[in-house]
This record gives C-alpha cells, structure tokens and sequence, in this order.
C-alpha cells in the first residue's frame, strides 16, 4: 500500500460529499466554481483523497446541507483521517487492511494459499522463503506480526465473521500444525470453513481467489477485492459484487459442508 492510497473510510467519505453534490444538482465544474477549486481537485477527493478541515465544511455549506446536521459528516471525516495501527509497519498490503479492519464479515476464496486469516506463522515465514523476491528479516517480521495482530479479531469480544472456502490443493501441501491450526479455527463460532475438493470439477473459482468484505453500518457498500501479480482491484460496483457473491455462495454449495470439511482436514493433518 502507498502512503497516498485512500483507506476505506477516506473512499466512503469521498462517496458520501458525491452524494451531496448530486442532491445539490451541482456537476463537479459548478462545485468547484462555488468552492473556488480546480474541478479535479473536487474529482480527488471525491475518489478518496482527504480534504482539509475548512474544505470540508465549505463542501457541507455549498451543498446546502444544514449546520445542525453536520455532526454525522464531521465525525465520518475525523474517522478518515485517523491513522490505522498498521501504518507504523510501513506495509505494502495493496489497502487491504484498512478494510478487513472496518469490515464485519469476510468471505474469502483461495486456491493456492491458506487464507491469510487462518495462517500460521511458520506457514507464513516458509511462504516468503520460497518467493521470488527475497525480503530483509525485519520486512518479514514486520509482515508476520501484522498477520497475527490481524487475527486476533477472530477472537475479539465482537469478533470478526468469517468465511472461507479453499481449494483441495491449497491444503494438501500444508504442515500438521497448519492443519491442526485450521481445524481449531474453524470451530469458533464466528468463522466457517470448507474444502472445495477436485471430485467438484470444473467450476467458476477456476476464473481465481477473490474476497468479498460486508460491513456493519447499512449505508457502506460491499467491496470485492482482487489481488493479483500487478497489484490489486477495490470493486465497489453493486452489481458486480452480486457476481462474487453469487459465484462464493455456488461455491459454498459445492464445497464440502462446514462439517465434513473439519473432518477432511483433520484425516489430512493425521496423515502428515
């Protein structure tokens, strides 16, 4: 993740004064007229770049919205712009983190990784031994306690939600104790686990990994997140979202039930 990239909260700010523009039936060109901006500026942030203090509340006026109702805008731009604990690890994680952290559900599909939420440590250190580019300790530690800190919202008092569904052969190459670590996190309440064996056949997870994060406030919209070679893609269109939701729910079916699931992996793990 660059430092400029937009966190989720900044993005869902700059969708929200959208809104308002639209409502005030201003076009960006008038916005920014009013505002005495550039209209690229008004396209920045409204894309996810951070206002100033002072341009957010001339933003709230032009667009008419009352001063007795800019409590909600201004807590949302306080949220923006506080910092994530991560960010002091200086991590390239393509702005993932800054969603799962807000996200209250994540339904993960994998097919050549154990989904990063349920990794061990050593899983982890050996994934980045065997990789292309080789990396300083410090950047793997770095990476490795991120990954832990992570997972403790699994655990949490409102823990996270999640479900992932892996590929048979995601699994077959991973340790006893990755196992043994599977199968005790998959009897939480909060998260479900399935293996989605070959005896399934061909099927759409073919097409590649992607993960779907659903948040608790109604008005925050699903984001499909895709990562891949080049970096990584932030889907946000409804409609294509349903998509991913409706291949992860076929997927669902496919796959081994939450139960035989537990039980396949814990034959695998005694077989190691």
């Amino acid at each position: 993740m660059t430092r400029n990239e937009p966190t989720h909260r900044m993005r869902r700010l700059g969708e929200v004064l959208r809104e308002l523009r639209q409502r005030a039936g201003l076009s960006q060109q008038e916005a920014a007229d009013r505002l005495n901006y550039d209209h690229r500026k008004i396209s920045r942030i409204e894309k996810g770049q951070r206002p100033d203090y002072h341009g957010m509340r001339a933003m709230l006026d032009t667009y008419g919205v009352p001063f007795s109702q800019w409590e909600p805008y201004m807590e949302m731009y306080a949220r923006a712009l506080e910092k994530g604990w991560w960010t002091k690890y200086d991590l390239e994680d393509q702005g993932y983190i800054s969603l799962e952290h807000d996200a209250a559900k994540v339904s993960d599909f994998q097919i050549a990784y154990v989904p990063g939420l349920l990794q061990t440590s050593e899983y982890l250190r050996a994934g980045f031994a065997k990789a292309r580019v080789q990396r300083s300790r410090k950047w793997i530690d770095n990476q490795v306690e991120v990954r832990m800190l992570r997972q403790q919202r699994l655990t949490a008092a409102e823990p996270l939600r999640l479900h992932a569904i892996v590929l048979e052969s995601a699994l077959t190459h991973a340790s006893e104790a990755q196992l043994r670590h599977i199968d005790k996190r998959a009897r939480l309440d909060n998260v479900t686990v399935q293996v989605l064996t070959h005896a399934a056949g061909p099927n759409d997870g073919q097409m590649g990994p992607f993960t779907v994060l659903d948040f608790p406030a109604k008005a925050d919209r699903s984001v499909l997140y895709i990562e891949h070679a080049g970096g990584s893609l932030h889907v946000e269109d409804p409609s294509k979202v349903k998509v991913a939701k409706l291949t992860f729910t076929h997927l669902s079916k496919l796959a081994l039930t939450p139960a035989e699931s537990v039980e396949w992996i814990g034959r695998l793990a005694a077989e190691r």
